[in-house]
């Protein structure tokens, strides 16, 4: 399918800010960027770089005053999720080098601490793809889902014990847990269509059978319309902006997701 993805950031900046910003989705395997758009008001130097995870991330210095960002793409993306019921587990010595960072413990997904419990959960599931889809209607039966929960920023050991979240509350216990069985996962943060209330989202990766698979505990069912912007390991890799001095928070945020009826021309 063809979405429209943006979103509209103001932020009110008292003095010179640093900023590396996380918001352009680049084309690869499983979607194509067509059309982009990406303005700063004021208009601002940027320096873009490409981070360790393959996401692009753009430097600049904020000037004191009103600060926008406004960004808008046309993708071409998957109508479906790939499901691969029986796709077996990856040994660990037989990963490729760039998939082994996702098997280790980190700042919100603390899998050394989800052994014992991804155990118990996939109790005689073959190993691999089903194990994983096993957490995840595990997480749905005993997590909530509450978009507007106060539980925020909670690492998986955190959300384990509250036992409700926002999308990436749910989506770092969902690492953890694969993580704690040997399985590489890793943390996706972009656009959804049809989420509501709109926002960006969050969802992870599994990798057996040999490549990734995309997982979601928020949705009842595995859904496409998915546009990725950003890979990590957790969340302190995906951020969509991160600012440094003083603290600063949006004092206004969209997020825009829309089904065109064509290609774009």
């Amino acid at each position: 399918m063809w979405l429209r993805t943006g979103c509209d950031i103001t932020f009110d900046v008292s003095l010179d800010t640093p900023f590396i910003l996380m918001l352009r989705p680049r084309s690869g395997a499983s979607q194509w960027v067509a059309r982009e758009s990406y303005t700063l008001k004021p208009s601002v130097p940027v320096v873009e770089y490409t981070d360790n995870y393959g996401n692009l991330c753009q430097r600049l210095i904020a000037p004191p005053g009103e600060f926008c960002i406004r960004t808008s793409a046309d993708i071409l993306t998957a109508d479906e999720i790939d499901i691969n019921i029986g796709a077996p587990f990856d040994e660990v010595q037989n990963l490729p080098d760039a998939v082994l960072t996702y098997l280790l413990p980190t700042r919100y997904c603390e899998s050394d601490r989800f052994i014992d419990l991804g155990q118990e959960i996939v109790a005689g599931v073959t190993p691999g793809y089903d194990q994983v889809a096993t957490i995840v209607a595990w997480i749905r039966e005993n997590i909530r889902f509450n978009p507007d929960s106060i539980h925020f920023q909670l690492s998986a050991v955190e959300v384990n014990q509250q036992r409700e979240g926002v999308c990436r509350e749910l989506t770092h216990l969902g690492i953890a847990l694969c993580r704690g069985l040997c399985i590489p996962a890793r943390m996706v943060v972009g656009y959804l269509y049809g989420l509501h209330p709109m926002d960006f989202h969050a969802w992870f990766e599994a990798y057996v059978g040999g490549r990734w698979h995309t997982f979601d505990a928020t949705q009842a069912q595995p859904i496409g319309g998915r546009v990725t912007v950003a890979y990590g390991r957790d969340a302190a890799d995906v951020a969509i902006f991160n600012q440094f001095g003083p603290a600063l928070f949006p004092r206004e945020m969209s997020v825009r997701v829309e089904m065109l009826d064509t290609a774009p021309d």
